[in-house]
């Protein structure tokens, strides 16, 4: 299948892997908020939605007609922990295991899945190509957030009056 959203998938590890370079636990365990993930809690949240979220709807919609997929509800897994205690790097490695063969199987589905539907609750109808895509993005956003956690930790203290130039989200 060919789908500019593969091309994200396929990249993220490596960005991610980029952008975590010379992080040291205590880094990836700073949380910005109470309310907010740690790259380490980001990282096991890609981690977890890479293999019960996006393949197994994916999977679902090419196999079955038109099913009902299920809604990926992160807050009640943040509610439950399932983020929380969990080394960066084992959550990076599992995700990157996972993303390699999620991103192949992906690659061995012909271009006329891109259609096929599935019905997401509160959403409607929606395709292997939304989907897809909405893969993507959710990639773009976990990385923007762990670069503004990097900046924020790592940077900005350090940029004494300029400073004031910039306003960080982390």
């Amino acid at each position: 299948m060919t789908f500019a959203g593969l091309y994200q998938l396929e990249a993220t590890p490596e960005i991610l892997r980029l952008l975590m370079g010379g992080l040291s636990e205590a880094d990836t365990n700073w949380k910005p908020a109470p309310d907010r993930f740690s790259i380490a809690e980001a990282l096991e949240h890609l981690s977890h939605a890479e293999g019960h979220c996006f393949r197994v709807q994916v999977q679902r919609m090419v196999e079955e007609e038109n099913p009902e997929t299920e809604s990926y509800d992160t807050e009640a897994y943040i509610a439950a922990g399932q983020y929380a205690g969990r080394s960066a790097e084992d959550s990076f490695d599992h995700f990157e295991e996972q993303r390699e063969l999620n991103v192949e199987y992906l690659r061995d589905l012909p271009d006329t899945v891109a259609g096929r539907m599935g019905i997401q609750p509160g959403l409607g109808t929606i395709t292997v190509a939304n989907l897809i895509n909405e893969w993507a993005l959710h990639d773009l956003g976990h990385i923007r957030q762990i670069a503004e956690i990097i900046r924020a930790l790592k940077y900005y203290q350090a940029m004494g009056p300029i400073q004031s130039q910039y306003k960080l989200n982390p």
